[in-house]
């Protein structure tokens, strides 16, 4: 049982099948959630003395296995002597806030949800008043499910109204901060797309108390199957429907969540998407205006264009490596050894800002673009003038190979260090040497300008490949050189 507790272990995550279907088995059975319980409440445990009452916030997206999974965490933790607030339904980051708010103050939100990934997946996301879990933590977590409950008075369980606290204090801050009275967006259309996840409220209980109107929001009401696109702001097809939504009904600004609402994109009125590295020069230029220094601490996949745009704002890229919690926590450690660091961001839209406890929430950065946005309407400007030095390059890929040895960690780690080689002795290649994960390079001669990275993936066998060019027509050539390399590796299966 312990190797199957493990293997749900997803970094600072805990992941797996919630829901049974023909392809799927169940992994996150009743047995193996009253363990995570279990191991959730030695791990509490630890944090209080012996007499103290521990009182935990459980909330959950809308996935079609929330409301069992809560059942059984619920029942564990109130045999435990744990008082449960229930949030039903509510976003990640509410959760969070649960341990914050002087109306609460619980000792942790444990969030149901497995972000975008498809409807038959669940997991849970925990946090305590630091912040939220490490890694070793959810490893501790999971290696300490197997022992027995002591006998104590049971604990209590009382339905919560989070959402509707976490709403007004958005409300509230984006009141303070972007003048203009009680309603800074009135005369403006501002569609929302939850995907059917946990975001719909921000249109009714953020926008419209905002003087918003929300005419042409969809997929407001929660489903957990998902039925009109991936809740994903990373999601070409997701953005697609929110830029056809936005056009259709002549709003000003679209908003895009996923599912559990830590991360989000937008749309202008135009059309165009402000995510992935626009998403991260709008809010890098917010940043910069209070804090002109800063430094913008990035994953590993963010282009080169946006390292001149953050430069020539005043500010510095810190390009590190991919996964939330890591660009979260390098941006914790340079604020410690003196660094300034306002914002951690990936370009995935996971976007944590010093000012809110570094917290990765999607609703919380869509409220400081708000704030912005207002007060560049009353100027009459838009968000795009925020980007419009960021150059845009001509193509931009993804490419993900996959590795078929069995020990994919190795071989993966093999074929970087014989890509590095492979760079340096390769002309039109220039390899970064300021990097943090995996082997990028610098482009030029006849493949043009541009860059390539290729790295392991945090959690699969597979190698994601990222190439950029600002010349169209390169790729091919491009392409053609790496096959050269690549055909030494037989494991690896090339998508091109």
């Amino acid at each position: 049982m312990k190797e199957e507790l493990s293997a749900l272990q997803n970094g600072s995550d805990i992941r797996g099948i919630g829901l049974e279907t023909e392809e799927h088995q169940l992994t996150l059975t009743d047995e193996v959630i009253g363990k995570i319980a279990r191991g959730i409440l030695v791990f509490l445990q630890k944090k209080k003395t012996p007499k103290e009452k521990i009182v935990v916030a459980i909330g959950h997206d809308s996935r079609l296995s929330a409301e069992r999974i809560k059942a059984k965490l619920v029942s564990v933790l109130k045999a435990g002597g744990v008082d449960i607030l229930d949030a039903e339904l509510a976003t990640t980051p509410a959760l969070f806030m649960a341990t914050q708010y002087a109306s609460f103050q619980t000792d942790a939100g444990i969030m149901i949800t497995a972000s975008h990934l498809p409807y038959f997946y669940n997991g849970i996301k925990l946090f305590t008043k630091a912040g939220g879990a490490e890694k070793e933590d959810i490893q501790f977590i999971l290696e300490n499910g197997e022992g027995e409950i002591s006998q104590t008075q049971p604990g209590s369980v009382r339905k919560i109204d989070l959402m509707d606290t976490y709403a007004a204090d958005l409300v509230t801050k984006i009141r303070n901060q972007a003048g203009n009275g009680e309603k800074p967006l009135a005369g403006s259309r501002i569609v929302v797309d939850a995907g059917n996840g946990a975001g719909g409220f921000f249109a009714g209980k953020v926008l419209e108390p905002l003087g918003a109107d929300t005419t042409g929001s969809q997929f407001l009401d929660p489903d957990g199957h998902f039925p009109n696109h991936i809740p994903n702001p990373d999601n070409d097809e997701a953005m697609a429907s929110l830029r056809t939504a936005v056009l259709e009904s002549k709003a000003d600004l679209g908003i895009i969540f996923d599912t559990d609402v830590d991360r989000a994109a937008i749309v202008d009125k135009f059309g165009e998407s402000l995510n992935r590295n626009a998403l991260i020069a709008v809010i890098s230029a917010i940043v910069l205006e209070s804090h002109p220094e800063s430094t913008i601490v990035t994953d590993s996949t963010t282009s080169s264009h946006l390292e001149t745009f953050i430069r020539e704002l005043g500010g510095k890229q810190h390009r590190f490596k991919r996964g939330y919690r890591n660009v979260i926590n390098e941006a914790i450690r340079l604020n410690e050894t003196g660094e300034e660091s306002e914002l951690a961001i990936e370009v995935s839209g996971h976007a944590a800002l010093k000012e809110n406890y570094f917290l990765d929430d999607g609703a919380y950065l869509v409220a400081k673009i708000l704030v912005k946005y207002a007060q560049l309407k009353q100027q009459n400007q838009d968000l795009s003038d925020l980007t419009k030095n960021l150059v845009v390059p001509a193509e931009s890929h993804e490419f993900r190979i996959q590795i078929k040895a069995p020990h994919f960690q190795a071989y993966g780690a093999d074929v970087l260090a014989s890509f590095q080689r492979f760079v340096q002795k390769t002309a039109g290649f220039e390899l970064v040497p300021a990097n943090h994960e995996g082997v990028r390079v610098d482009l030029s001669n006849e493949f043009g300008s541009g860059w390539l990275l290729l790295r392991m993936s945090l959690h699969e066998p597979v190698m994601p490949l990222n190439i950029e060019l600002d010349e169209e027509g390169t790729l091919e050539l491009l392409e053609a050189k790496l096959k050269t390399f690549f055909a030494e590796y037989p494991q690896l299966v090339l998508p091109f």
